[in-house]
């Protein structure tokens, strides 16, 4: 049988590091579509979850259930919380120790959201510059 092609089998193996490498990126990019920040407030146990892409956010606590180790309360978005347009947004904590809310920044636009819990929901300002 004769033997393959040193350059042939070389080709194969890039094209297949190549694959493998865009297969990881994507994966990567996937995982990386969401954002997390716990809240400012030094005695609340909460954190935001922001959708980089969209500005989508919620957030999640713990919280106790009698004879139970706890539970996770999530809390969805709500009224300026939802996905907004398309762009890419990140949280900001304030340094304020008694905040309990986030900034949401359009990094594209420059526009400026806080967003907090209320009545069992994530709430969001309207954006300001």
């Amino acid at each position: 049988m004769p033997h393959p092609d040193r350059r042939v089998v070389t080709a194969l193996a890039r094209s297949a590091a190549a694959a493998f490498g865009l297969a990881l990126s994507a994966v990567a990019a996937q995982a990386a579509s969401y954002e997390f920040l716990a809240a400012p407030q030094v005695n609340l146990n909460r954190i935001y979850r922001l959708d980089k892409a969209t500005g989508e956010v919620a957030a999640c606590q713990y919280g106790l259930k009698e004879g139970t180790i706890g539970v996770t309360i999530c809390y969805p978005p709500g009224e300026g919380a939802t996905a907004q347009n398309p762009s890419e947004y990140q949280l900001i904590a304030s340094r304020h120790e008694q905040e309990a809310g986030v900034f949401r920044a359009d990094l594209r636009n420059g526009g400026v959201s806080i967003c907090y819990v209320y009545n069992e929901a994530v709430v969001c300002t309207p954006a300001a510059k």
